[in-house]
């Protein structure tokens, strides 16, 4: 299905019926990142997953997609779908979307699931990482693509999950150059959002992986005791779904 943002393309899917939640993947990936968890999630409830905007079937909306603009996009679709409230799940960049409408619209977040995810702003050194990863785009946007898939990997995964490393590599060769680029700048410049986590009065919840390449589980966990997060924590890396998919799943069923 089709919602347009600004004459912008949103693509998005619905399944089930009941108390809604809200799915939201992370950079370079897509509303397919969920397949594996739809059977189980919709058989109490109604899904709603969205592909951001440039990524997936979605259009491109701005030179920069600002974790509030993604956020709004989120909430244009709910108005328009008339769920007045869900639980938010977001993995990785999709946590950073659903802490942004934890701010601006707390009404609409019922619950708080963060899988992969933090509520930090990028650090100096992280920044520095994205600049350089825009160039690089620039010039070779597909072996760009191919690395920063296989970096979201624990070393132990990568072997194991190359078939699915693969495939997660072909979709993403179809987003546009200038789509990778907007979720860059975006999660570049995002502003932190630990007091709005730690503010965040409702159920919240964290999953941190074990072997994480991307989120220092240490920091991370202090973090999240920090914002008084009920914690997770799973073997595996960055993408838990895929390497530790039935630990993700008990936990859900455990706090759904």
């Amino acid at each position: 299905m089709i919602y347009h943002y600004k004459n912008i393309p949103i693509y998005y899917e619905t399944f089930g019926k009941g108390s809604a939640i809200i799915l939201l993947h992370g950079f370079l990936e897509s509303s397919t990142m969920w397949k594996p968890l739809i059977p189980q999630l919709s058989e109490n409830n109604f899904l709603l997953k969205i592909d951001f905007p440039g990524h997936g079937k979605s259009g491109v909306i701005s030179e920069i997609h600002s974790m509030e603009l993604m956020a709004e996009v989120v909430n244009e679709i709910l108005k328009y779908l008339q769920i007045p409230s869900a639980t938010f799940i977001g993995h990785s960049m999709g946590g950073y979307v659903a802490l942004a409408c934890a701010e601006m619209f707390p009404e609409k977040v019922e619950k708080l699931i963060l899988l992969n995810s933090t509520p930090e702003a990028d650090s100096e050194e992280r920044k520095e990482n994205r600049g350089r990863a825009l160039k690089v785009i620039d010039q070779n946007a597909k072996a760009y693509i191919g690395m920063a898939i296989g970096n979201l990997f624990a070393e132990t995964s990568r072997e194991k999950f190359a078939v699915e490393i693969e495939v997660l590599k072909t979709e993403a060769y179809s987003f546009s150059v200038e789509g990778i680029k907007a979720a860059i700048k975006g999660m570049r410049d995002r502003k932190d959002r630990t007091e709005v986590l730690r503010q965040f009065k409702k159920e919240k919840f964290m999953v941190l992986a074990e072997e994480d390449p991307i989120l220092p589980l240490l920091e991370t966990k202090e973090l999240a005791d920090h914002c008084m997060v009920s914690l997770k924590i799973i073997k595996g890396g960055h993408m838990s779904i895929i390497e530790n998919l039935d630990s993700v799943k008990k936990y859900l069923h455990f706090i759904g």
